[in-house]
Parts: structure tokens; sequence; C-alpha cells
């Protein structure tokens, strides 16, 4: 079955009134999700921060890798040739390219191209399956497709064995391992996917072509879509794996349980505290040469209050204000910073272990 884009474009007719308030909704609900659950934006972690370059690289180089440099030879196309072109013109054409005549691949070529059945074969699974293959048989066209699975497999393995890495919990952390499942499933999903293609793919249709514009080089069109599939599977990996390390999107709430422990962590905190303060308290009180220095400071401090209350300034500071009459609301204002300020230090640390 071919795809085309008036089918995509009839499908996206269809669906994209029903599909897209819903992905708005979702996608304002998860950018939401930081602010209704109180956790704050934090840096990318350090292992997060080795787990996204080593994505990067990796689809970097699937990407190169569908550059046509890379790309296995395709003799009809740099020749010019029709399918049903002679063999003996087709190298003859090629061997006028070639400054030191044809190779022995290219000899090895030739005997597997001679049929129909071998250059249409050729067309879906490039020359390298045609020239190395021992078994294929042009009356068993699945032959070639046992040939051709491990090469087509390959990088798909390689990129799951990439995921396993950035998703490991002891390279990454629990930010990469609650992505393992997805991305691993994600993998194999677009590995059968290009099975799937290669396996059902009508290569008799190129029998019907009688201009080159009119074949279709499956092969290295396949090439393509595998490296930017992979990339792009490494690349939505790596931001959903951004979003979820630094609370951007994403978030799982606490549990009761997670909750009750937090704030059961931090009241023994602040009792440990107190009751060090309760000891030095004790210790003041009990060692004389303590209570006597605590004794003078108080007495002292008491003398110096009154010496500054009766200063001039002082008092026409404080007739004014009270003939102006006191603000309270500034004076509330000022008491909800003091206090928010001596409770911050509190709520960050329960912030801090809440997100962990």
């Amino acid at each position: 079955m071919t795809i085309t884009w008036g089918t995509v474009k009839s499908l996206l007719l269809f669906f994209g009134p029903i599909l897209l308030p819903k992905a708005i909704a979702y996608y304002r609900s998860v950018r939401a999700a930081p602010s209704i659950h109180g956790i704050p934006i934090r840096p990318i972690p350090p292992a997060v921060q080795r787990a996204l370059l080593i994505l990067l690289i990796t689809s970097l180089s699937f990407l190169i890798r569908t550059l046509p440099n890379f790309a296995p030879e395709n003799i009809f196309a740099i020749t010019a040739s029709r399918l049903q072109i002679p063999t003996d013109v087709l190298f003859t054409r090629l061997s006028g390219l070639r400054p030191q005549g044809l190779s022995p691949t290219d000899q090895l070529l030739r005997t597997k191209i001679g049929s129909l059945e071998g250059r249409l074969q050729y067309f879906r699974f490039g020359p390298d399956v045609l020239s190395e293959c021992q078994f294929c048989n042009p009356d068993d066209p699945n032959s070639y497709l046992y040939y051709a699975l491990p090469g087509i497999l390959i990088p798909h393995i390689f990129n799951l064995c990439v995921l396993a890495l950035v998703t490991s919990g002891l390279f990454t952390g629990k930010e990469g391992a609650i992505w393992r499942t997805t991305g691993t499933i994600a993998a194999i999903a677009v590995a059968i996917m290009e099975v799937y293609f290669v396996s059902s793919y009508n290569y008799q249709g190129n029998s019907r072509a009688t201009r080159v514009e009119d074949l279709d080089f499956f092969y290295w069109k396949m090439r393509i879509y595998r490296g930017v599939a992979l990339a792009a599977l490494d690349g939505i990996l790596g931001w959903v794996l951004y979003l979820s390390s630094t609370n951007r999107a994403f978030l799982t709430p606490p549990s009761t349980a997670e909750r009750i422990e937090t704030s059961s962590r931090i009241l023994d905190m602040a009792r440990s505290k107190m009751g060090a303060t309760g000891v030095l308290r004790n210790t003041i009180v009990r060692n004389e040469a303590l209570r006597g220095r605590s004794q003078d400071y108080w007495i002292h401090e008491g003398q110096v209050t009154r010496a500054v209350m009766e200063e001039r300034e002082v008092v026409q500071s404080v007739q004014n204000a009270l003939e102006n009459r006191i603000n309270i609301a500034t004076i509330s204002a000022d008491a909800d910073t003091y206090a928010q300020n001596i409770m911050a230090p509190l709520q960050a640390m329960q912030q801090a272990n809440g997100a962990t």
C-alpha cells in the first residue's frame, strides 16, 4: 500500500479538529504541572547532561549517515540507465566512469543482476546483499530478505544499546530510569516497522518502469528514512528527559506516604535544633561564669537602650510617629516579610526533599 500526500492530507483534515484541541490541552496541563504541584524548576543534573550529550552525538551520526556520500553506489542512477538496459551495456557505461576499470565487486555484481528478478532485488536490498550473499537465489525472493535482516537490524540494535545506557539508573539515576520502558518500546517499534516495510514492499512495481525517473530506489530511500527516524527518536527522548529532569513537565506528584515522611523529617530537624538550643541555654544557665556574662550583657543592653531613647532626635521621631499615626498596613507588610524570611529556609528544604 502506497501512502500518498493526498491520503495524509485527508487524514489530517479528518482527525485534525479532534486531535489538535486534545494535544493543546495536554501540552498546557504538562506545562502547568510544576506550578500545580509546587515543585521548583531546577538545573539539568550532571548525569542527565552526559546522557543528552550522548543522544545528541548519536542523532547527528544517524543524520550524517543519510548523506549521499555515505550511501552505497547506485549503478543505475550514476549511469542513467533504464531497468531494461542490457547488462553488457550497463557495465560498459560503468567502466567508463571507473578510472581503473571494473573492480572485483563490480564483476561479481554483474553476475547477480543479469536477470530481471536480480535487478528488482537490487533496488530493494542494495548492492551489498546481492554481491555478498552466497545462498540467495532469484527463484526464492525471501532468501534476500533473510540475508538482509542483520544489516537492517544492526543500526536499531546499536540505537537500542544507546537508549539502554542513557536510561540506566546507574548512569543517569531515576531521571533517566523512568523513560527506560518507553524508550525501549519505541526503539523496538521503529525496528519492527522497518522490517515490515521491507518485507511487504511491492518490488515488482519497478518492472513496469520504462525510464530512470520512474524507478523506485527503495533501498536508498529506506536508508534515509531509517536515519531520520532514529535521529528523531533520540531527539524526542532527549527532549522529554530534559523536561522531566528539570521539573518542567511529566511530573508525578508525591504520594501521601512521601508527604508524611517529608513532613516528619522536617519536624525532626526542627525538634533537634530546638533541643540543641535548649541544651545550650541550659549550659549557660548552669555555668556561673556564662550566666554572669549573660546577665551583664542584658543589663548593659538595657542601659544602652534607655540612653538611646532619651536622646532628643529619638524623642522627636517618636512624637512625629505618634502625631502622624502609625500605618498598620505597612507594619503588617513588614511583619509578613520578616516571617517569610524566617520560614524560607524550611520551605526550601521541604521543596528539595519533595523533589528528591
